[in-house]
């Protein structure tokens, strides 16, 4: 049941940063690391998976990731081309400096947030993606310089969203992050086809009833609902890479079409051919 990666993370000698652009798209790398990491991507659609936190993401995302919290690559399934950058600082990044240096106050309390993960948006991701943007074009100093002034730009912020808020329930997620990582394997391969409660329950030792029961306290949702909202996802994003409503609901795996518009209506607030129509409109 190891369905979870324990990353190893290289640094170029005299560097407390890695700074990279991985292409992962067809790899479902469910993972952790001790290495905080800020990821960017700019994509049509994709998955943002960090520790029980699970949405979709549509033209940009930047998130702030704490120490050892399991997540998914976030340019998997992507279809169309798209750019990302990924920045890992060590576990000592800067030392005690952080800590130690007044200047430094609201960088370090970011850092902590990180530890349930944050994804930013607004004219905050905005500035602080078109410096990320300019860090490869650099020396080394000057990118260590440029991604101090970005995390004080996300440090004074007030446009991110905190994605994993219930602390108990992600310190239970993070103790049982290999059997969650099973699960979520599972539904990514099945989800287009049958998912069977009664089948990963099996997978991972549990009798029916009381997997239902922890599946809902690790997600906040019944397999089934969450299920739904993970078709959803990959719904919208077939819909942006021109696919027709019929077509996209019976690929995600729904047998009705009018169920699968109430549904995708109840979850993104609009029909699919509204979704549609005003990704065209703007693109």
């Amino acid at each position: 049941m190891d369905k979870i990666q324990l990353e190893k993370v290289d640094f170029e000698p005299g560097k407390s940063f890695k700074l990279f652009s991985p292409r992962l798209r067809n790899t479902f790398l469910w993972h952790y690391h001790p290495e905080v990491e800020l990821v960017y991507v700019e994509a049509d659609a994709g998955i943002r998976h960090v520790g029980s936190h699970i949405s979709g993401y549509t033209q940009q995302d930047l998130v702030l990731i704490g120490s050892n919290i399991p997540h998914l690559n976030f340019d998997y399934r992507l279809r169309s081309d798209y750019q990302q950058i990924v920045v890992q600082l060590k576990e000592d990044f800067m030392g005690t400096a952080i800590e130690a240096t007044p200047e430094f106050a609201a960088i370090n309390h970011l850092f902590k947030k990180a530890a349930n993960g944050i994804a930013f948006h607004g004219e905050t991701r905005a500035v602080a993606v078109e410096k990320l943007k300019q860090l490869p074009g650099m020396g080394s100093f000057q990118q260590l310089l440029g991604l101090i002034e970005i995390f004080n730009i996300l440090a004074a912020s007030s446009e991110y969203t905190v994605l994993n808020n219930d602390e108990l329930n992600l310190q239970f997620f993070l103790k049982d992050k290999i059997r969650m990582g099973a699960v979520y394997e599972y539904i990514d391969k099945n989800y287009n086809l049958k998912p069977d409660v009664n089948e990963i329950a099996a997978k991972v030792n549990f009798a029916t009833a009381a997997f239902c029961r922890y599946f809902k306290k690790q997600t906040k949702m019944t397999f089934t609902d969450f299920v739904n909202q993970y078709r959803i996802d990959v719904a919208k994003n077939l819909l942006m890479q021109d696919k027709n409503v019929t077509e996209t609901c019976y690929a995600v795996g729904f047998e009705s079409l009018s169920y699968f518009n109430k549904l995708f209506n109840k979850i993104v607030g609009i029909n699919p051919s509204e979704f549609k129509k005003e990704w065209v409109d703007r693109n």
